[in-house]
């Protein structure tokens, strides 16, 4: 560090203690790699234990003019892992902050810390032998369920848009003054957990995606167990069949039949969570298309585009819903099939007999499906992390860590309305852009709400190649121009993209506003998704 900032080190460590204020050149440099290229210096990291030594930490942020980036897990893969937007940012490392403080298996919610992942939540879930489900998105079970909350990520079950979820934040401003939100404002206000808006202007919209505040303990709602649940897959062997896909499944999101966030995903999504890139049979050539393609889905029987989801409820609403299914993919999915505990157990055992029958290739797709099966009942799974290895050319390992393991990854997540046209206009013209740029174009599509489709396309590649952070960069920004202008935004961005997307006018100049109110110094996370302009601090 420089000897400038010595002073503000020390403070901290009389805070947090010494052992807690990390400055080993090999962590700094781990916290400084991401699944792409970066450049922005982490001088220190700060890894505080409780709320209260997060407002002492700010506090002397703002004294010293230091700036600071918060993280809870660090897992922020395809987005910038650890890395802060802003160069000389030291990081505000909330891992030791893993309490669950509040729990009711009646109301069916849970209070907790920023450290608390996923994992120590299903864990904790399941030793107290509870009827409540969380919902986990595909990340590691390691990942923050705070940190991905307050990016709006999402999941699987029908309480899988997270933010929409959750209620009575805790917030550490940038000054070190604390705010909670909804009724949690007021005394032992006993619906504090259980209706998010409260009284008067709601504010917990405002520490999403921003650089406001710092949350250090949230309610987040849980979902009861059905009675039954069964899970459905099915594909299509057309690109040309996505439309009618789409289409077909709306109306049952609409009127509540389907319940949950299904996903459709391309061949080249599914095929990634089975293998990695078939070098051999390319000869070593990318991108991967053509007759290699076509021979792979053949071999392991996968549609153009395939879907999944599932039905949640008693055995007769499950039922009906499995039958309106059925009515509206006939003609527009092939191989739809239903899949519960007592069949997956059945096709685990008996995986040849059940392919007979099915048509299904059950042997390799047994290692996709019972990890996605999971994730439509709550249970985390880092299965979906062996995709990020791709294009490696060596086997993922036993633990594995994209960052550590320098995997390339960049996420563009645009949104589009839940219909067919813009489902089929948007793949397209991602697709084609991504092949261009010599990238497979790995895409999902899942409906977050009855309306909306969150569109994720994935960069894969080796960032052991030289020049591949380059092209991946320049075609991540190709991706987010190009869909732009046919009216398709981002509903998350990465660190290197969230100035670039800044639009001129009342919007940001009321972030901004804010940004000058809340956090005069800028000291939190400058460039954190609030354009820059105002009390940019610097480390120093």
């Amino acid at each position: 560090m420089l000897n400038t900032s010595v002073s503000a080190a020390s403070e901290w460590a009389g805070v947090v203690g010494p052992e807690y204020v990390i400055v080993d050149p090999s962590e700094l440099r781990a916290a400084e790699t991401a699944t792409f290229a970066t450049s922005h210096r982490v001088p220190a990291i700060v890894r505080p234990a409780n709320r209260a030594e997060v407002q002492e930490c700010l506090r002397i942020a703002n004294r010293s003019g230091t700036p600071v980036y918060p993280v809870s897990s660090g897992k922020n893969w395809g987005y910038g892992s650890r890395v802060p937007p802003s160069d000389g940012c030291v990081l505000l490392d909330l891992g030791r902050m893993n309490r669950i403080v509040d729990f009711s298996e009646e109301m069916a919610y849970v209070t907790l810390e920023p450290g608390v992942t996923q994992a120590q939540l299903y864990a904790f879930l399941e030793a107290r032998g509870s009827r409540l489900w969380m919902d986990s998105t595909g990340a590691s079970p390691h990942c923050s369920l705070i940190g991905n909350t307050m990016e709006r990520g999402f999941g699987h079950t029908p309480y899988g848009d997270h933010f929409d979820h959750v209620c009575g934040l805790e917030v550490v401003l940038p000054d070190g003054d604390v705010v909670e939100t909804g009724f949690a404002r007021f005394a032992s206000a006993q619906a504090a957990p259980l209706y998010r808006w409260g009284l008067g202007p709601a504010l917990d919209g405002l520490f999403s995606q921003s650089n406001f505040g710092i949350v250090t303990r949230m309610t987040l709602w849980l979902m009861p167990a059905p009675e039954y649940f069964q899970a459905y897959y099915f594909r299509t062997p057309s690109d040309s069949g996505l439309a009618g896909l789409i289409d077909a499944l709306r109306p049952l999101r609409m009127d509540g039949t389907i319940r949950s966030a299904s996903h459709i995903a391309n061949d080249y999504k599914v095929l990634s969570a089975l293998e990695q890139y078939p070098w051999r049979e390319t000869a070593g050539r990318t991108p991967l298309r053509g007759p290699v393609l076509d021979q792979l889905r053949r071999k392991l029987k996968i549609g153009a585009w395939n879907g999944s989801g599932a039905l949640y409820g008693t055995r007769g609403q499950v039922k009906e819903a499995r039958r309106l299914l059925k009515r509206n993919l006939k003609g527009k999915a092939s191989a739809l099939e239903f899949l519960d505990d007592r069949k997956l157990e059945f096709a685990s055992r008996f995986a040849p007999l059940y392919e007979r029958i099915s048509g299904w290739n059950l042997t390799r797709m047994l290692a996709v499906l019972k990890p996605v099966y999971g994730l439509m009942k709550g249970i985390p799974t880092d299965h979906p992390l062996f995709s990020t290895y791709w294009r490696k050319r060596t086997v993922p390992p036993e633990s594995m860590d994209p960052d550590r393991d320098r995997c390339g990854l960049i996420w563009c997540s645009p949104m589009a309305p839940n219909d067919g046209f813009h489902a089929q206009h948007i793949t397209a013209l991602a697709t084609g852009l991504v092949l261009g740029h010599g990238f497979e174009p790995a895409i999902s599509l899942t409906a977050i709400t009855e309306r909306t489709l969150a569109c994720i396309i994935s960069l894969t590649y080796d960032r052991d190649v030289p020049g591949e952070d380059q092209r991946a960069m320049a075609c991540y920004h190709d991706l987010l121009e190009t869909l732009a202008r046919d009216g398709y935004y981002s509903y998350r961005l990465s660190i290197g993209s969230m100035s670039s997307m800044s639009q001129p006018g009342s919007y940001s100049a009321l972030l901004q506003r804010l940004k000058q109110t809340v956090d005069p110094n800028g000291v939190l996370a400058p460039a954190r998704y609030v354009p820059e302009s105002a009390g940019k601090a610097a480390w120093r």
